[in-house]
């Protein structure tokens, strides 16, 4: 059993190294990302400290994160999927794109990647989540590809400013 997703479609997920640094920092400077998400990389010392949390993570299995690389080893995203303090049969995928990759559809096909990787990973679990904001609209058609079904609009509640919609895939059996 894999540790680390196959690569598929010209996409690699694979763990974080403290030298993607100067990667995270170039990609992390984007209105978008500051809107959607928690990532901040301003500098080298943030974008290690930022790193250091993905390592942690992963050392302690709450979650296993993955930079998403193309064929030539260039940053285009991150994908995560959050276990630690839920039930062992339930995780939650997140997931960012770098500003140059958008519109590749890197997101669907990251999300597709890890998911599957997911449930071949971990026998026990039976359901993935994915949430995001309720405006932010490109996510809920990553969900919709990747066949995440609507089921809720959720209440704003950290990490989420306003309200979310609540998407899941469950395993078929």
């Amino acid at each position: 059993m894999s540790t680390t997703p196959e690569p598929s479609g010209g996409l690699t997920l694979r763990p974080w190294h403290d030298n993607d640094a100067a990667a995270l920092v170039a990609v992390a400077d984007d209105p978008a990302l500051h809107r959607w998400t928690g990532m901040r990389a301003g500098d080298t010392t943030e974008a290690l400290r930022w790193l250091a949390v993905q390592h942690a993570g992963l050392a302690d299995g709450s979650r296993y994160t993955f930079a998403v690389v193309d064929d030539g080893q260039h940053l285009l995203g991150h994908v995560v999927l959050k276990r630690g303090e839920r039930p062992e049969n339930l995780a939650e995928v997140g997931y960012w794109v770098a500003a140059p990759a958008r519109g590749r559809g890197v997101a669907p096909r990251a999300v597709t990647i890890l998911t599957g990787w997911s449930f071949t990973r971990f026998p026990e679990l039976t359901r993935v989540e994915l949430r995001h904001q309720s405006d932010n609209t490109a996510s809920c058609r990553v969900a919709v590809k990747c066949g995440y079904a609507y089921e809720a609009t959720l209440a704003a509640a950290h990490p989420y400013p306003q309200t979310g919609h609540l998407h899941a895939l469950e395993r078929t059996l």
